[in-house]
């Protein structure tokens, strides 16, 4: 009999896996996650695209700020509420813009999520891009089911 691939390393123990999953959830959000906040008019957290401005006026996630991570000097994080939790994105997967923006943030003191998948996995969950240089807002915006 062949034996298990994925049973060649123990599991964790349940309360090591607990203690892991909590810990990831401190570092990331998800889409979905954020949309619901968004639209619900969470105001303890702002939302930091940090692409280039062209890209941001491309399509960005509704009510971002565009801050590129290559901006983040510490004369633009002063503007910044401390008192906020800031979230992190750039096009996704193949890009580590948000977790050098995230890393940037962090390292200024400011209290900070990276959102999984970024803009990519924000389109394929169908959320609303908005385009040009107003942020515009999800707030109220009737939100479909999510499939997890």
């Amino acid at each position: 009999m062949r034996e298990s691939s994925v049973l060649a390393f123990a599991p964790a123990t349940p309360d090591e896996m607990a203690q892991a999953m909590h810990a990831k959830l401190c570092y990331h959000t998800d889409a979905w996650d954020l949309a619901q906040d968004l639209a619900g008019g969470i105001d303890e957290i702002v939302v930091i695209d940090t692409r280039s401005f062209a890209h941001y006026c491309a399509g960005h996630i509704p009510g971002a700020l565009s801050l590129p991570h290559r901006e983040m000097t510490s004369e633009r994080l002063a503007t910044l509420d401390p008192s906020k939790v800031y979230i992190t994105y750039c096009d996704g997967i193949g890009c580590n813009g948000s977790t050098k923006g995230a890393w940037k943030l962090s390292s200024a003191g400011f209290r900070v999520k990276e959102l999984l998948g970024g803009l990519d996995f924000w389109r394929r969950d169908e959320h609303p891009v908005q385009a040009g240089e107003t942020r515009g807002t999800l707030l109220k915006t009737p939100l479909g089911e999510c499939g997890c």
